[in-house]
């Protein structure tokens, strides 16, 4: 029935810094890009190997309740070849992330680090 996740919605509230994270700090690249005006935001489509990631910039929209304990979606995780290196490219790049892990179940390595609105992101090999 179902084949694989077509697409991952995420909301921002600032423009700049929410596309400059995707985009210039983590690579996605952009397929499309609209400005709603009826809604006053902005959805930029981005590519995320056979994926999407949809961003939402909406610019009044309420802070994430916890971190990242809330219910619903608890945090959107990349798969990596090296999280290791990962973890290198996205310090040179300016962003932190938590000490590297392993998955308890899995025995791969694992951390997580955070959007520009505190939405938890993860890698994982």
């Amino acid at each position: 029935m179902f084949d694989m996740i077509h697409h991952i919605a995420v909301i921002g509230k600032d423009y700049e810094a929410s596309k400059h994270f995707y985009v210039d700090k983590l690579g996605f690249t952009v397929i499309r890009e609209n400005y709603r005006r009826e809604r006053d935001d902005y959805k930029i489509d981005l590519a995320c190997g056979q994926q999407e990631i949809e961003l939402f910039i909406i610019k009044d929209s309420p802070a994430r309740a916890s971190y990242p304990e809330a219910s619903g979606l608890r945090h959107l995780a990349f798969r990596v070849d090296s999280v290791e290196e990962t973890v290198k490219e996205l310090n040179a790049r300016g962003i932190r992330t938590e000490p590297v892990r392993l998955d308890d179940y899995t025995g791969k390595k694992m951390t997580f680090f955070q959007d520009p609105d505190g939405l938890p992101l993860e890698i994982h090999e």
